[in-house]
């Protein structure tokens, strides 16, 4: 005869079933677009910068190119999230080094001015030394660009977001890598062969990192990994666990073939993208739902002794 246990199980309740946090009030397709453009301009300057260093002419100016324009796009995408353009200027009256919000204001407009002025340079040869150090420059700022919004989403108090917090950064950093390849391969596809090898190797590099790092977000953040398999994270999680490791197949065979070339941009940049919407779906359904902020907010158990 087996035991039957005494307590019923317990349910998670909020008051009168409004939720405990209030709802993100970003939106779509604005912030996951402003994600996945950071990313790629940050990536495409460092892959831009280096293809310089070694001579490679056409994959640099694809890297600067994509990086410019990537900036723009996402400061587009910013100023459109925030409702009035001039909101985006008062974040600049101030600096405030524990706030990631205002400190990523600062980085946007740094980077995006230095991509934009070695972009520039790069296409009308007008003072190129100028836009080879403004080149250098935003491989510096480049990293912290593509990363500092996993910074940004981990600092709030969304579970999904919050409790990936050692994920999110490596996840964020792999799919800038991928997204910057594409741009490599869709730049110099029509261009010599020996100018797509650096921009594959970055992709297979990419797509593993945002692959593995998506695999741990999902199984290594406890209850709440559950909303990055289910309902619209959960598709946009499962389309990009296939479509990343299918750009770098693609992209392994990219150095012969512009086909392939061209068919691992496409991969690679519809991975990187539903990865960043599938990232951004999952804050709310964990805000909605009491359980993940309630297990959230639960101390972690203590470890076992022998």
């Amino acid at each position: 005869m087996t035991e039957q246990p005494q307590v019923p199980e317990a349910e998670f309740r909020s008051y009168y079933g409004q939720p405990i946090l209030k709802m993100p009030r970003w939106k779509e397709p604005h912030l996951p677009a402003y994600l996945y453009l950071g990313g790629l301009s940050g990536a495409s300057a460092v892959m831009g910068a280096a293809a310089a260093l070694t001579g490679r002419r056409a994959l640099a100016r694809a890297g600067r190119l994509a990086a410019a324009g990537a900036a723009m796009g996402g400061t587009g995408f910013l100023v459109a999230e925030l409702g009035r353009p001039e909101r985006f200027l008062h974040m600049l009256r101030v600096a405030k080094p524990t706030s990631p919000m205002s400190m990523g204001s600062w980085l946007l407009a740094a980077h995006a001015s230095l991509a934009g002025g070695a972009a520039a340079s790069d296409v009308t040869g007008v003072l190129p030394r100028l836009g080879a150090a403004a080149g250098a420059v935003s491989a510096l700022t480049g990293p912290l660009l593509a990363t500092y919004s996993a910074v940004l989403l981990a600092n709030t108090a969304v579970p999904a977001w919050h409790e990936g917090q050692r994920q999110l950064p490596f996840l964020f950093a792999g799919s800038a890598m991928a997204s910057a390849a594409a741009a490599g391969l869709a730049g110099t596809a029509l261009g010599a062969p020996a100018d797509r090898v650096p921009a594959a190797r970055l992709a297979v590099l990419g797509a593993a990192l945002e692959t593995a790092a998506a695999a741990a977000l999902e199984h290594r953040t406890g209850l709440v990994g559950e909303t990055y398999r289910q309902g619209g994270a959960g598709q946009m999680m499962r389309a990009a666990r296939w479509l990343a490791p299918a750009g770098a197949l693609a992209a392994l065979a990219a150095p012969r073939s512009r086909v392939a070339a061209v068919a691992a941009a496409g991969l690679l940049t519809a991975g990187a993208v539903t990865t960043r919407f599938g990232v951004f779906r999952a804050g709310p359904a964990s805000v909605a739902d009491p359980k993940y902020v309630i297990a959230a907010q639960r101390p972690a158990p203590p470890a076992a002794t022998t």
